[in-house]
């Protein structure tokens, strides 16, 4: 995870139930919960199995994403479906507009919390923005390492210069 204040208590927010539902980890979690608690208090708490902590801001990202699509797609009328659509496609675009590091953990949260259309919306993101790029620059932008010998990476190049080119 990224640095910066990590949540060491448990984040509570006001979320509907269908913007929940937006992602089938958060909508299994309420439906194992207790429900007559879940009614009193209205807290659902999201734990990874491996005690991962995400950082507030990106869960508070996450939840405004939510909000927005279940908004626009409660809204959609007839007559306002193409502007409500180009509102939509609007709010992606400003809100996908982030650094590499707040990127990469909205893939990791949207990837954990299963909510298809912003992981394909950040996914999308980082192929536009790598689609340019030498495989060097891939590499720095990815921390990758490159283990090949120059003998195995020219074997590389040779039987696919098709993706070098």
């Amino acid at each position: 995870m990224a640095d910066g204040n990590k949540v060491d208590e448990v984040v509570k927010s006001n979320v509907d139930e269908v913007v929940v539902e937006k992602s089938s980890v958060a909508e299994a979690v309420v439906e194992e919960s207790n429900v007559a608690a879940l009614e009193k208090s209205k807290t659902v708490t999201l734990k990874s199995s491996d005690g991962e902590i995400f950082e507030a801001t990106i869960l508070a990202k996450v939840i405004e994403y939510c909000n927005k699509h279940v908004a626009a797609a409660a809204g959609t009328g007839s007559d306002e479906n193409n502007t409500a659509e180009q509102d939509l496609k609007s709010f992606d675009a400003d809100f996908i507009k982030v650094d590499r590091a707040t990127l990469f953990e909205i893939i990791l949260a949207a990837n954990y919390l299963d909510i298809k259309g912003l992981l394909d919306l950040s996914c999308q993101t980082v192929a536009n923005m790598i689609k340019d790029m030498t495989v060097e620059q891939v590499r720095d932008v990815f921390n990758v390492e490159n283990d090949f010998t120059p003998e195995e990476e020219a074997n590389v190049r040779q039987e696919n210069q098709w993706a070098f080119e």
